[in-house]
């Protein structure tokens, strides 16, 4: 007996690595998702669905499909559902090997986010042989989401006609017009994350003076200016817990992750670099949270020179755009339809999404998909299938019923 559908495609995709470096220098055959792009694009070929290549970096391109409205002048609705996952390294499973085991399937990527990936495949192949669609779908497989957010990005420029890159032309005419209206595949356990968090990351360069180690007068320790620099971070935390406690996403968080300086226990060090993460609001902007670091870290180190970096990896935090006159239909109709599965509750998120950049470009986005958050990125990583047929009969249900 044949697997149901979206059983079969979880599996593909977990059999086919795609793991983002996460900016490391490294590379292999488990590393990027041409595999699971090149399975898409024969899946969809095959089903006789419309799709287009876009290329965004070498050897990784979102994959997008289009299956039209029966409807006239029907809306266009976007599916999202990234390709990469986090590293396998420390797994207790093996990662690329799917396991069906107790109504679950295990394997690295199960829950974030290919089983969201697969309930929109197998959805997008049931809604081809459905005799109504009151809506046209755009689903765009992205690459780059775990680090960088670079296929939503490339995606999001395909509406702006000022922003015309080569290769594109195919994707932008598939693609279209702006979406009413953005559903991204996380686990949320069927619930509606309405609105989440965006993040900042960046590295301080806090430069001393190397001398000899016999001699420490000679030289400026760069790593006690650090020390400052780092209890001045920790400070602000504390000062962030406070903020806007009663937030629905959590009140805005300071991380230090690393501090690294020194060559030798008898050098005084000239250099020491911390890497930090500043997590946002939706309210907040990215430009004033880096000026309250980059004031707080000089008021701590008075005559030190120090480098803010730019930025190595930003996200744009998502903020509840279900009163759009356009959207809210179509974001109750989700939530009705993941009713009937005992979900479909408005909830806010602490972590970023694919969400947060299209909300930007204009799209209102509304996060969803089968699994727990409490299940991504572990060492046994596994998703239940009801959630994921549960997932295919939502997505389903709204564009074939419609917004009531």
């Amino acid at each position: 007996m044949r697997p149901p559908a979206h059983v079969s495609v979880l599996a593909d995709l977990v059999r086919r690595p795609s793991v983002n470096p996460m900016g490391r220098d490294v590379s292999g055959p488990q590393y990027l998702e041409g595999r699971v792009s090149e399975y898409l694009a024969q899946r969809f070929a095959a089903a006789g669905i419309r799709w287009a290549r876009q290329p965004v970096a070498p050897g990784r391109d979102n994959i997008i499909a289009r299956l039209e409205a029966t409807a006239p002048r029907a809306p266009v609705l976007l599916w999202d559902a990234h390709q990469d996952t986090v590293p396998a390294e420390g797994m207790t499973i093996d990662p690329f090997t799917p396991t069906e085991l107790d109504g679950r399937m295990y394997g690295r990527g199960s829950c974030d986010v290919k089983g969201g990936l697969a309930a929109m495949v197998a959805a997008l192949e049931r809604l081809a042989a459905e005799p109504t669609r009151r809506a046209t779908v755009v689903l765009a497989a992205t690459v780059g989401e775990e680090f960088g957010f670079v296929g939503a990005i490339a995606l999001a420029r395909l509406w702006d006609p000022g922003a015309a890159v080569a290769g594109d032309a195919a994707a932008r005419e598939l693609v279209g017009l702006r979406p009413v209206a953005a559903v991204v595949a996380e686990p949320t356990r069927l619930d509606l994350v309405m609105a989440h968090k965006g993040s900042l990351k960046w590295r301080i360069r806090v430069h001393g003076r190397a001398c000899h180690g016999a001699f420490p007068e000679r030289g400026e320790n760069a790593l006690y200016a650090a020390a400052r620099a780092a209890i001045a971070l920790e400070r602000l935390a504390g000062e962030l817990q406070a903020r806007a406690a009663d937030h629905p996403c959590g009140p805005p968080t300071l991380s230090l992750g690393t501090l690294h300086g020194g060559t030798g226990v008898n050098l005084v060090p000239d250099l020491a670099i911390l890497e930090l993460e500043r997590r946002l609001l939706p309210e907040e902007t990215a430009a004033a949270a880096r000026s309250e670091v980059i004031d707080r870290v000089a008021a701590a180190c008075p005559g030190v020179r120090i480098e803010h970096d730019e930025p190595f990896n930003e996200s744009f935090g998502l903020a509840d755009g279900s009163a759009d006159p356009a959207a809210a239909p179509w974001v109750t109709a989700l939530a009705r339809a993941a009713a009937s599965a005992n979900a479909g509750r408005r909830t806010a998120a602490r972590y970023g999404t694919n969400a947060g950049v299209y909300a930007a470009a204009g799209v209102p986005s509304v996060v969803f998909g089968p699994g727990s958050i409490a299940q991504a990125h572990t060492a046994d990583e596994w998703i239940e299938l009801a959630q994921v047929a549960a997932a295919v009969e939502t997505l389903v249900a709204v564009v074939a019923g419609g917004p009531v």
